[in-house]
């Protein structure tokens, strides 16, 4: 399992004040060590139902989606079910957008390397009636 980064960023309640603030008012970030709990519970999704950003919070809802019983010639029908629903602050959402990019460049890179073909091997040749043996 991959560990999370720890990249600092600046979202302390003195970023973006000015020089001349007095210096009581700037305190160091905190050092934050992440603690696995490996008996946390996980939610599966496969959809995404929802996304608002109000300004202050970016607030998305998950979905489930349950099938009902396949009944012969007739539709296949089904519900979807909330599952999780976040609410981010916008320096937490902006940091999911931005891991999200580089997850995203990542894949595409993997897709395209996975679609070259490797070094050392070749498209199989067409064959050519003409140099065939009797």
């Amino acid at each position: 399992m991959a560990q999370p980064t720890t990249a600092k960023s600046d979202t302390s309640p003195s970023a973006g004040l000015e020089p001349s603030a007095p210096a009581a008012l700037e305190r160091p970030q905190p050092a934050i060590r992440y603690v696995d709990r490996p008996d946390m519970a996980e939610t599966f999704v496969d959809s995404i139902t929802g996304l608002v950003f109000d300004g202050q919070t970016l607030r998305i809802e998950f979905g489930v989606t349950r099938l009902d019983e396949v009944k012969a010639n007739s539709q296949i029908t089904g519900r979807r079910y909330p599952a999780c629903r976040l609410v981010l602050p916008a320096a937490a959402a902006a940091d999911l957008i931005t891991r999200m990019q580089q997850t995203g460049a990542a894949i595409a890179q993997a897709r395209a390397a996975r679609a070259a073909p490797r070094s050392g091997e070749t498209e199989p040749a067409a064959t050519d009636p003409s140099h065939q043996s009797a």
